[in-house]
Parts: C-alpha cells; structure tokens; sequence
C-alpha cells in the first residue's frame, strides 16, 4: 500500500498520507499548529482535511450544506449522525451543555431519507424508521439515511464538543455513500487528484524523501462483505488476546462475541460509559493518570461526573481508598463510585499505573475497571488479569495506515459482571459503523503484529531515547506486570515490547519548537501509523487549558513522537539532526 506521505516544510494542508480518507494532516511546523488552533484564517484555508472527530472531512460538510438548505431555519447550523439513536444522544448531550454555558438549548433532528431521485422529505417525527435500510450492515444499497441535528449558529461550538468527544458522528465514506445516492457530481467516484486539486493542492507533487516505510507482504484483496470483514476483525481481536489454549482456559478466554465494534475509539469508549450507566447502580466514575483528553471530557460531561486523580500515583491510589471507605460508610447500600478509566500506558506521558491495586480496590469497592490500551496495544500488553472492560482505537496501530477509523469494546469473560454487561449491551447494541470502513480497516490490520515487532524494535534505541518519556523508563515496574507473556509466564520474545509511541520535553520551549521544525518526518495528529507521526501533543490536545495539564506534568513543549516501519538508521539521523537544531536554538 504505497501511497505518498507529504513530508517538509511546505506540505501544511495535505492529507497524511496523500489519500481520500485520510485520518490525519500535515502540519509541518510549530507556527502552523498555532495557527491551525487559533483559527488563523491563512491555515484553516489550507487544510484540506484533518483529524476526523476534529475537521469536518469535506464529503461531511457537503452533505451538511445540503441538509442545511433543504430543511435549516433562519439562524441555525447542523451536525449528521448516522442513527435516530446516535442523535438523540447528541441532542441530549448539545442540550445539556449548552443550558451550562448559558447558550441556545432548542435542538430539533430531521430525519432525511434518501433516495436517488433526490426527491426525499424530511420525517415530521421520528417514529416511522422500521422499514429504512440499514445501510452500515450491508453491502451500501441504493438509498441511505442521516439523522441531522440543527440548532442555534451560537451553539455550534458547543455541538461539535459532541462531536468530538462521542465520535457519534458519520464517517467521510458514508457521507459520500449519501452524496452518490444525491447523485452529486463526482461522488463516489472521487478521484485523490481531484480532492487535491479542490482543496488548491498540487496533485502531480512528489516527495522526496529517505524516511520510507517497509511493505510488508500482506494480501491487498478486500473482504467481499461487511458481515465478514466484521468477523474477521472481531476473531482477529479475540485472538490477540487469547492466552491459554487449553480446555481448562476455555471458558475465560476471549471469543469474538466479546467483542464488539464501532466507528471509532471514542465511540468505543463513550458506548463502554452508557453501558455501565445503564447496567449497574448510577455514581462518579474515577479518571486515574492523565488520559487522553476527550476520555476525561466524556466521564465529566455524561452522568454523575468524575473524580480525577491525575497523577495516578500510589498515594492516590491510598486517597482513593479513603474516600471509598467513606463513602461506604455513609452508605452501604451501592457501590461507591460506578468505574474507574484509566490507560496503558498513558498519552502523552507515558505512564502505567498501578493495576494490580486498583484491581484489588475494585474487587473491595464492586467497581469496574476501564482500561484504554490503544498505546500498549494487543500486541505489548495483556489487561485481561486486571480490566472489566477493554478499549482499543483500531485507528492507531492495529489499523496502521490512517486510511480508516475504528474502535473495539472487549468485555472480559474473566470478570465477574461479565454476563451482566455482556446480555445489556447485546441487547442494546446498534451497529453504527460502515461497511466500507470496517472492510477497509480488516484489510488494514492484517499485518498489525508484524508491523508492532517492526517499530518496537526501531523505537527501543536507548542512544536515542534516554530523556524521552517511554514506557520502559516511565513507571518500569509497573508497565512490567502488564506485559504480554506467554501462557508459561514467561515474556513472549516475539512482542510484549514497549511500544513505538514516546514523548519528549526540553529545557526551553524555543528548543521544542526547534527540534519540531527541524524533524523531517511526518508531522500531524494521531499516532500508531506505519510512517513516523509527530506533533506538539499538549499544543493540539490542550490549547486552551495549558497552565491546568501542566499541572499534571505535561508541558506545553511537549513533543510526541510515534515511530513507523521505516528504515531504523534513516529515523536515528532524522532525529539527531533535530536535536542539533534544538541545542543550537
């Protein structure tokens, strides 16, 4: 799968890599990420795409537009969502926000079913939906549907925090599903060049560079079906996580009807909340050890809130306790808190708490335990002895190339609210994600172990990485006891490495800025592609609340780093230079 990845100076805008779905997008400098945050109008205008849940893909806006023309009031914007479901929950959460930060409240879903006459009207209620087709189960027929959410132009901001933190919303390839049922010029067939071209890109660009990452012998031939690129995700999950073969492990080992899918990690981890809100006695869930940003906004905004320990030391772990132990006292009758969420290890710093007493605590208390393992990943870490629930963002590693999002939700056969969870959300669950993604995120992460050995290897260069944050320095001891191992105990010699993702802090922040000019690789957000991916994590994950996540150890300058399959010695001069640049600044 050889597409271009738009590496310099001079690639602010393209798509990374140079495809139509593109997950991610080049931001090549420090000032262009500043730029991009504050809204200067000379960097939105270049970007042609960007981090889905962040940048509204252009096939979404489109359809967005028409919506909004056809059926918007005087006043009011829109955002589309796949589901009736999906949108009542977002005009549940538009709704509540915005009644906090004192903005319009009215939301109103218009139901529009397509049809390729483009003829379709609005549903005046929402109750009719039983004969629509269910376009993200099958193969895509000639009709669709979208659910919009209009509210007050004043609310938008507050709409597209739903849209970031839940990740409920369409994805770029149904959008253009959609468009092509319209019958709108040039969908589905958009050509790259064409993207490039609209988007004021040169499409007969190359680019020259050394960083280029390894092809890997894996079958191109896409899954014929969505049923069966679901299956073949699902056994693939479950196999990952298998660790005992015998008969006797038979029945705590992870099938693929554990698993379950949806259209990305967020949405992953936002279905795992309102299971556990719908199932088990309501109360504050624990947020321990900085997360990533929209996990702690997702626990704080939906339900009785969160109580975050974002230090995820063992003194806390000793806080917590205390407090739990008050609170039974105070009443026996429920469980103190609902769940604790937390990750393994940690983004951006890193860090592995420690699981073992927080699994204990859990036991002691009746909570459930939470994990994010999308930076250890199936192929470094092993959660099953400790977390209720699993979440993995299929869109990072597992699915590597950035082409497709996705997330899996993994309930642990081992824990005992397993049955409980497992019968609520079967019979709750709504298959939301798309066929055409799903089939291309199977084909996607067929060579996901093979490419983890490959990184793992080009990231664990101690000359390198002595002043970084990484897993193997970060909290050593307890990334140890979370460590893929083999049924026999031992460390499995193939994987349970550390990772390819670290962090790295300097000692001014025109050093940071230095280095992150001065690094000729890949740079934009998200993580776990096949090519090396950088950026000013705390600049686009915290713009707006620097001085609180420094707080917690995450500085301003800090710069992640997520490193690909390309040639080992071709990234350590890559990196050198960019510490030369960072020490002359």
């Amino acid at each position: 799968m050889s597409i271009p990845i738009p590496i310099g100076s001079d690639t602010l805008g393209w798509p990374l890599p140079a495809a139509l779905h593109s997950i991610t997008v080049s931001l090549p400098t420090w000032s262009d990420n500043v730029g991009y945050l504050s809204g200067q109008t000379a960097i939105v205008d270049s970007m042609s795409t960007g981090y889905p849940r962040f940048f509204i893909h252009r096939s979404v806006q489109k359809l967005a537009d028409i919506c909004q023309e056809r059926f918007g009031l005087t006043g009011e914007r829109c955002l589309l969502c796949p589901t009736q479901k999906t949108a009542e929950h977002g005009k549940e959460f538009i709704h509540n926000q915005a009644l906090l930060t004192g903005k319009p409240s009215d939301v109103r879903i218009v139901h529009y079913a397509i049809r390729p006459t483009g003829d379709s009207d609005p549903s005046s209620t929402l109750q009719d939906t039983s004969s629509l087709p269910i376009v993200s189960q099958s193969i895509p027929p000639q009709s669709a549907e979208v659910f919009a959410l209009f509210f007050h132009a004043d609310t938008y901001k507050v709409a597209r925090q739903f849209w970031q933190n839940c990740g409920l919303g369409i994805s770029s390839r149904y959008a253009e599903h959609c468009l092509s049922v319209l019958g709108i010029a040039a969908f589905p067939m958009v050509q790259i060049s064409e993207f490039l071209r609209a988007c004021g890109k040169s499409a007969s660009r190359t680019f020259e560079t050394d960083l280029i990452p390894k092809s890997l012998d894996t079958s191109e031939l896409l899954l014929a079906t969505g049923a069966d690129a679901k299956a073949a995700l699902r056994q693939r999950i479950a196999s990952c996580l298998v660790r005992d073969e015998s008969p006797a492990g038979a029945q705590t080992n992870v099938s693929e009807d554990d698993v379950f899918l949806f259209p990305c990690g967020m949405s992953a981890l936002w279905n795992a909340h309102q299971l556990l809100l719908a199932s088990r006695p309501p109360g504050e869930s624990v947020v321990f050890g900085f997360p990533y940003t929209d996990t702690l906004k997702i626990v704080e905004k939906s339900g009785p809130g969160a109580i975050f320990y974002g230090h995820g030391r063992d003194c806390d772990i000793d806080d917590m306790d205390a407090l739990l132990a008050r609170k039974v006292a105070d009443d026996p009758s429920v469980p103190p808190i609902l769940a604790l969420y937390t990750e393994c290890p940690s983004n951006p710093r890193l860090c592995v708490v420690n699981i073992p007493r927080l699994r204990a605590l859990a036991d002691k208390y009746d909570f459930l335990i939470v994990v994010d393992e999308t930076i250890g990943t199936f192929a470094n870490v092993d959660l099953l002895p400790y977390a209720d629930i699993i979440i993995t963002s299929l869109s990072k590693y597992v699915g590597g190339y950035a082409t497709a999002l996705g997330g899996s939700l993994v309930i642990n056969p081992r824990m005992r609210h397993h049955a409980l969870l497992k019968e609520h959300l079967m019979s709750t669950f709504e298959d939301t994600y798309f066929t055409p993604d799903a089939i291309v995120m199977e084909r996607n992460s067929r060579d996901f172990f093979e490419r983890m050995r490959i990184i793992n290897t080009n990231t664990d260069e101690g000359a390198v990485i002595k002043q970084v944050l990484y897993p193997k320095y970060m909290t050593p001891e307890n990334y140890q006891v979370c460590r893929r191992r083999l049924p026999t105990g031992e460390l499995d010699p193939e994987n349970g490495g550390y990772g390819a993702l670290f962090s790295l802090t300097f000692t001014s922040l025109k050093a940071s800025r230095a280095f992150y000019d001065a690094l000729e690789v890949a740079k934009g957000p998200s993580l776990g592609t096949t090519f090396t991916l950088t950026c000013p994590y705390t600049l686009l994950g915290h713009y707006w609340e620097l001085t609180w996540a420094a707080e917690y150890g995450v500085d301003e300058g800090l710069v992640r780093v997520s490193i690909g399959t390309e040639d080992r010695e071709v990234l350590l001069r890559a990196v050198d230079t960019a510490l030369r640049a960072a020490k002359s600044a």
